[in-house]
């Protein structure tokens, strides 16, 4: 007995795998769908490796044997609406609530190309210094999975819109520094395909004097994500290590979100990519067998998931089971901290691409090129080069190149701050407390010309570091004026040495002990001194000339 229900996509997609098979157990039949997905499939080479062997095998990769890698970036677009229809996209919405007869491949509907795609298309391909085709055009790339409606997938094939760019980035010092740059193959238009959601279900239906326990296993298809816009950008096989590899995926995160293009939140799925990895011998020419590797949802995965690859193609090539290395695509295992086999890997002529007939051409001109070109914000690279040249440290310009602290460091060095003292505050008080807080720069109630105001007040001695401080940690939690605080709570810095040297009198007066034991050789007690003093004025004695007289008074015998 099988029975299998349809309902519309609209309200519940769901695609049940092949037929059931029934059996009796104690009077009591199960029902159970049977399914085989690729991950099932027997392996049978299946390359254990312990973090010892791991790192030990990596150290023997790094002499012997040369790793390639190269990533495909799948980056979603901020359009308002998909790249053939007039769907909005929204994460996270209710499944199938997004969707038309063109998102579900219907027959006779036929696509309407968004123009904000061309224009983000042409903006990333000039941004990674491309050679546009003026004269581009659509292929169907077709296959067939059940989240792909049509059975085939719009995208671009032998003309891109872009390609033979190149993208420049610096190493993290932690990481060894220094400057990389990789090599563009293409940037090309495609739309995404819907989203597979797994689950299960068990039912329990009277039978004779038993039961009837149905256990279903439901694919169900969500289309909301079907037709959404998506940039490919193809890297050149450049990159050697894992690190390489995750600092250029952070470098073009970093880049779009520079442009306004996409968000690149890799949560979300807006930044996907897909790793591809080989190992050959030092010296030798010829590439070996390429592995692509998917599921890599953090920098970090990228990073681990490389390595792990690195090794287990390593350990085969040392058994001599360099065969078995096979053209695939692996999943990246987070929690396993490995890669598994997934499907052999497609070639080009499984896809039998051809021109796309319902899409006309995509021909770009002169005028059209150069207004976005003209319209390109200040890029990562250049200006990194810029704060370099403003004398801070590589680590500095790291930090403040990220995109969520640019803009607040720029605008806030357009007071006119210091741009040391400015690049400390930001790094360090004002990072701690975003982080603690959790909030984003945008989120905090500290502005740049109140952080210039700041920094010019300490620098000029109106107040001390340690006022300034509190002073900004109450702006940041409830806005205001730097002057509107220092006047309201009476925070401005004591200068005048007779006043500072009638506090210090004060304080040696009312300990006496602590006086005695200091000249007694006990000179680590000019600390307690220095914080009784500070206390007595508030925090607002200036602290070198707190200091010069304290020492002066503390040394002088009676």
């Amino acid at each position: 007995m099988a029975s299998i229900l349809f309902r519309t996509i609209q309200t519940h997609p769901s695609l049940l795998y092949p037929t059931a098979l029934l059996k009796r157990n104690n009077g009591v039949f199960y029902c159970t769908m049977n399914t085989t997905t690729p991950t099932q499939e027997k392996q049978p080479h299946n390359i254990k490796v312990s973090p010892h062997m791991q790192s030990k095998t990596l150290d023997k990769v790094t002499r012997d044997y040369e790793a390639i890698i190269g990533i495909e970036t799948h980056v979603q677009l901020n359009t308002l609406s998909k790249a053939f229809c007039g769907c909005p996209y929204s994460y996270g919405s209710q499944p199938n609530t997004n969707i038309c007869p063109i998102c579900m491949g219907l027959p006779g509907a036929l696509p309407v190309l968004n123009s904000k795609v061309i224009h983000f298309a042409v903006k990333l391909g000039l941004a990674l210094n491309c050679i546009l085709s003026f004269n581009s055009k659509f292929d169907r790339k077709q296959y067939f999975y059940p989240d792909l409606p049509k059975g085939y997938q719009i995208s671009q094939f032998d003309v891109p819109i872009a390609m033979g760019g190149y993208i420049d980035l610096d190493i993290p010092v932690e990481f060894g520094g220094g400057h990389r740059r990789f090599g563009i193959t293409r940037v090309h238009m495609e739309e995404d395909a819907g989203k597979l959601l797994h689950s299960e279900m068990g039912m329990c239906l009277p039978y004779s004097s038993s039961y009837l326990t149905l256990l279903i296993y439901l694919l169900q298809v969500d289309l909301n994500r079907a037709g959404v816009p998506l940039l490919e950008i193809v890297s050149e096989p450049d990159m050697r290590t894992g690190v390489e590899a995750a600092e250029y995926a952070a470098e073009v995160q970093r880049m779009v979100r520079y442009l306004g293009v996409s968000n690149g939140n890799m949560q979300e799925g807006s930044l996907r990519c897909d790793v591809n990895v080989s190992i050959r011998p030092v010296g030798q020419l010829e590439f070996g067998t390429k592995v692509e590797i998917k599921n890599v949802n953090s920098f970090s995965s990228i990073n681990r998931a490389i390595d792990f690859e690195i090794t287990r193609q390593a350990l085969l090539h040392s058994q001599g089971q360099g065969d078995q290395i096979v053209q695939e695509t692996r999943l990246w295992e987070e929690g396993a901290q490995k890669t598994i086999t997934m499907r052999k890997k497609e070639g080009l002529s499984d896809y039998r691409y051809f021109p796309e007939p319902d899409l006309p051409e995509v021909i770009l001109n002169k005028e059209y090129v150069d207004s976005i070109c003209n319209s390109l914000p200040e890029l990562p690279e250049k200006k990194r080069r810029r704060y370099e040249g403003m004398g801070l440290s590589m680590q500095d310009v790291l930090f403040l190149a990220n995109d969520i602290n640019v803009q607040f460091f720029d605008a806030t060095i357009a007071k006119g701050a210091d741009v040391k003292l400015a690049a400390n505050w930001i790094m360090s008080d004002i990072a701690a407390y975003m982080k603690n807080e959790e909030v984003s720069i945008n989120e905090i109630k500290l502005t740049p010309q109140e952080l210039a105001e700041l920094i010019a007040y300490i620098k000029g001695g109106t107040i001390s570091g340690k006022i300034g401080k509190t002073i900004l940690f109450e702006l940041m939690a409830k806005g205001g004026t730097v002057k509107g605080l220092i006047e309201e709570k009476d925070l401005v810095q004591i200068v005048d040495p007779t006043e500072i040297e009638k506090i210090v009198d004060k304080v040696l007066l009312e300990n006496p002990k602590q006086l005695e034991q200091y000249r007694g050789g006990k000179t680590k007690l000019q600390g307690y001194f220095v914080g009784q003093v500070m206390k007595v004025s508030k925090g607002r004695a200036n602290p070198g000339l707190l200091n010069m007289i304290l020492v002066e008074k503390l040394n002088v015998r009676d």
